[in-house]
């Protein structure tokens, strides 16, 4: 992963942290925090892609939770625990993305 993208995931993360808990509380699902978090790195080359590998719901939700390596963690005043059980099953069922 290039710097560039690196500084891009971590200025997402800085988003969503300085809005707090008052966000988690705006997110309409599960697909809206994959479309405006996720998407953002893991549909753009910078992180792996998810979907389409059936990654088990626990997996994703501990990663998320726990960060892992240049991904960040994020608390549940960030995406709550229901949005993230709605997040990793998306992920979990989701068909491969068309290459472009």
């Amino acid at each position: 992963m290039h710097a560039r993208g690196i500084a891009a995931c971590l200025g997402a993360a800085g988003v969503l942290a300085a809005a707090g808990s008052a966000q988690a509380a705006q997110w309409a699902d599960g697909a809206e925090v994959y479309q405006k978090v996720c998407r953002y790195c893991h549909e753009a080359n910078v992180g792996p892609a998810l979907k389409g590998r059936e990654l088990p719901a626990e997996y994703v939700q501990r990663v998320v939770r726990m960060g892992n390596r240049a991904m960040p963690a994020f608390r549940p005043s960030e995406i709550d625990d229901a949005l993230l059980a709605e997040v990793a099953r998306l992920i979990n069922t989701s068909a491969t993305l068309a290459k472009e």
